[in-house]
């Protein structure tokens, strides 16, 4: 290992999906269903009435879903609940997410606030990389290319390089009016906001 390998922090996981996530909630103009009866019923809906469909989506027994949707259970294990709360949320009012989506891919773009490690590569950089908090637009071609990867089932690692490549645009590089070689990469996502 190298003295540059240990000052550099090992990469985060999934903190830009989920502030992707909850960039979404926040547009919602309804709460989600909270107890564990009410998101079960909702869900059904969603299955057009499949328990079978919704036992397997959630994985739990049919006569499980069935114990909820009737009232009989009301207490889900930590599993379940945090199963029930993402699948909800992820099916909650879609056409306010395709709105809030549509608009930051074509004409608002996204605000976001990070604070990661960056480094940097560019002809003539002096700065050595570390950890800043920066807040800043992402274009709507940005955010159209990100929320698409999103969408097509992307991993952390896929939006990476092109959330950073966001940002050296908006922030390093003043949207190419100084530093045009600049590239600037984070390795390690401290915390990280989204909002359309």
């Amino acid at each position: 290992m190298t003295n540059d390998d240990a000052q550099q922090p090992a990469p985060g996981r999934g903190k830009v999906l989920a502030a992707l996530a909850r960039a979404e909630r926040k547009a919602f103009t309804r709460p989600a269903p909270k107890s564990a009866k009410a998101q079960m019923k909702f869900l059904l809906t969603r299955a057009k009435g499949s328990t079978k469909a919704l036992a397997e989506r959630l994985g739990v027994s049919r006569r499980t879903v069935e114990r909820y949707r009737a009232g009989t259970l009301t207490a889900p294990q930590k599993r379940l609940q945090a199963a029930l709360v993402e699948e909800t949320e992820s099916e909650w009012q879609p056409q306010v997410r395709a709105q809030a989506r549509e608009q930051a891919s074509t004409t608002s773009g996204m605000m976001v606030d990070v604070t990661a490690y960056f480094g940097f590569v560019g002809k003539g950089s002096s700065d050595d990389g570390r950890e800043r908090s920066i807040t800043t637009d992402i274009s709507p071609t940005y955010a159209k290319q990100i929320l698409e990867l999103q969408a097509a089932g992307a991993t952390e690692e896929n939006l990476h390089p092109l959330v950073s490549e966001a940002i050296t645009e908006s922030y390093f590089t003043e949207w190419g009016t100084r530093a045009k070689d600049l590239r600037a990469d984070f390795t390690h996502v401290v915390s990280i906001e989204f909002r359309f």
